[in-house]
């Protein structure tokens, strides 16, 4: 066996881990266990997917003829996407297959988190009672990171591979800090595990915040005075032994809710909601097209797309006039230039949609051969769903067709208003420009050049106000009044002008008019203020627009465990 370079023992077992030119060992160790009926494991055979067809062969030839004890096992991690599925459906089809699925709950995330661990481990440490506060917390953590996935951009901006390895290392470093220190380094702690072992894992700015704030509020000296709570109704347990602490989950654990992550329950109405809808969105891409679905099946689906092409071509304005706009300019403030490249970005979108249209509405005469492109146009209307053709050259949105082209009349609307002569409307529609940032920066330009400040020492000031939008009347002297944001996760009390508990069924709350101006950085007081992200859509993550300062009389740390964002759709 050993000059083979697989193992043997006397359970007749041959174990063949999988790359680097192991497939002939493998092959060898299939051929004498058939002959044998020893068993075989094929691990990892997602490594070597070119010879999965070979093995595909072997197996259908050693399947007749072979002892009646032999069997053979194969592992492969799971595939990321469907289009990474490699096995061959002949091993697929032939075999019993078992998964491993991860925990869902809390409740048995956090028993998945101790079982990593035994009574051996909690007498390990000298410092025993610290080492074993401390070591429940980490499982508690890596529970909580663990299962908020599950509450999509909310629970984290993008999905991380969060293991039992980064536990255990983690565990590793509580103990070798322990040992070689007489009092617990919290700081030396939180460091080592938020932003190395978990925090490796992290690309985002603010999911590294909120891996810092979970250790900043689980790993503290108040832990080992007795007056942590991991949650709500559920504080740090005292010493015990490994089944105590088994059967302290099981009696203690309040039932599976946001509160257990520091979310709002909203949290769970949203991601339930969003994930019904790409349920409904399947079954209705999995609706029937073609002629087969009954007698004018296909020309009732195209009279509606022509139908829908028309209405849309006819509603659709025409193309900002660059030229004319220029010459009705008499400054070019910074402003009048984020108004232009608007317009600009509005052109191509328009142009696309209107060239897009006709050819397919030809095609459907008969005029023009479809092409893929006209049918993928054709396939997005009839779905309700943007044609990506026009997504490229626009900006994001989760909206459906048909309330995506509602908002994009609405933004023409807004910019005609805005280029009849380029003064500042009373107030701007922040989510109604393709580029917000650009209106954002040119608050901090305006004001630099105004003020002759340096415009790296430039920041922005958010103050909300108690009016809406039909209140106001002209625009300020100063800065820019801005409408159209909405706040997820909590929000915001108009009365005692702070943040508050987000209602109920209230997903996302529409925010007051906000006045933003640009003030010098040594000036800026961030006293009892949450710095609040602010994104495009619900999805976040590369929807980032800018962060606002928010008044707060709760911790900030509250806010950033609910995952509260401001959004602008």
């Amino acid at each position: 066996g050993k000059k083979l370079g697989y193992t043997f023992n006397h359970r007749n077992l041959h174990n063949v881990s999988l790359g680097q030119g192991q497939e002939v060992v493998a092959e060898q160790a299939l051929d004498v266990a058939a002959q044998e009926g020893h068993w075989v494991i094929l691990q990892n055979i997602h490594l070597v997917a070119k010879w999965l067809s070979c093995l595909e062969k072997k197996l259908e030839q050693l399947a007749e003829g072979s002892h009646q004890d032999f069997r053979v096992f194969v592992s492969a991690e799971a595939a990321p996407c469907p289009e990474s599925h490699i096995i061959p459906q002949g091993i697929l089809e032939n075999s019993i297959k078992i998964t491993s699925e991860a925990p869902t709950g809390m409740q048995a995330n956090l028993h998945r988190a101790l079982d990593n661990f035994s009574q051996d481990t909690l007498e390990m440490c000298s410092q025993e009672k610290e080492f074993r506060s401390i070591l429940f917390a980490l499982c508690y953590f890596h529970a909580v990171v663990a299962e908020r996935r599950k509450f999509g951009a909310q629970g984290w901006n993008r999905p991380y591979p969060f293991s039992s390895g980064d536990l255990t290392i983690s565990a590793s470093v509580l103990y070798n800090c322990l040992e070689n220190s007489s009092k617990v380094p919290y700081d030396d702690l939180r460091y080592l595990v938020g932003e190395i072992m978990y925090g490796g894992h992290i690309t985002d700015d603010w999911d590294r915040r909120l891996c810092r704030t979970y250790l900043d509020e689980f790993i503290k000296p108040e832990m080992l005075e007795g007056e942590l709570c991991l949650a709500p109704g559920f504080p740090l347990p005292g010493i015990m032994d490994y089944n105590g602490y088994h059967q302290y989950i099981d009696d203690a654990l309040p039932p599976e809710s946001p509160h257990l992550y520091g979310l709002h329950p909203n949290a769970e109405i949203g991601f339930l909601t969003q994930r019904s809808e790409r349920l409904l969105r399947t079954l209705l891409e999995l609706q029937p097209r073609d002629c087969s679905t009954g007698p004018g099946a296909l020309g009732t689906q195209e009279e509606m797309v022509q139908a829908l092409l028309e209405e849309m071509l006819e509603k659709l304005p025409e193309e900002f006039s660059m030229a004319e706009l220029l010459a009705r300019l008499e400054e070019r403030t910074p402003y009048a230039v984020v108004a232009l490249q608007e317009c600009e970005r509005m052109n191509a979108l328009t142009a696309e949609m209107r060239r897009s249209l006709a050819e397919l509405g030809l095609a459907l005469k008969g005029e023009l051969t479809m092409t893929s492109d006209m049918e993928a146009l054709h396939n997005s209307l009839f779905l309700d769903t943007v044609p990506e053709s026009w997504a490229r050259r626009s900006y994001p949105s989760t909206a459906s067709l048909g309330s995506w082209f509602a908002d994009l009349l609405a933004r023409i609307s807004e910019l005609e208003a805005w280029t009849r002569d380029f003064s500042l409307p009373p107030t701007l529609w922040l989510g109604g420009l393709s580029s917000p940032q650009s209106l954002l920066t040119a608050v901090m330009q305006s004001a630099a050049r105004r003020n002759r400040w340096p415009l790296d020492r430039v920041a922005l000031q958010c103050d909300v106000t108690k009016r809406s939008r039909e209140d106001f009347a002209s625009a300020p002297r100063e800065g820019v009044y801005v409408h159209g944001l909405f706040m997820e996760g909590a929000r915001w009390d108009v009365q005692a002008g702070t943040m508050a508990e987000a209602r109920l069924k209230e997903l996302t709350a529409a925010m007051p008019v906000v006045f933003i101006k640009a003030v010098p950085e040594d000036r800026q007081d961030t006293r009892g203020l949450y710095p609040c992200p602010l994104y495009r859509t619900r999805q976040r993550g590369p929807t980032y627009v800018w962060t606002f300062n928010l008044k707060t009389k709760e911790s900030p740390s509250k806010w950033v465990l609910a995952g509260v964002a401001l959004l602008l759709q």
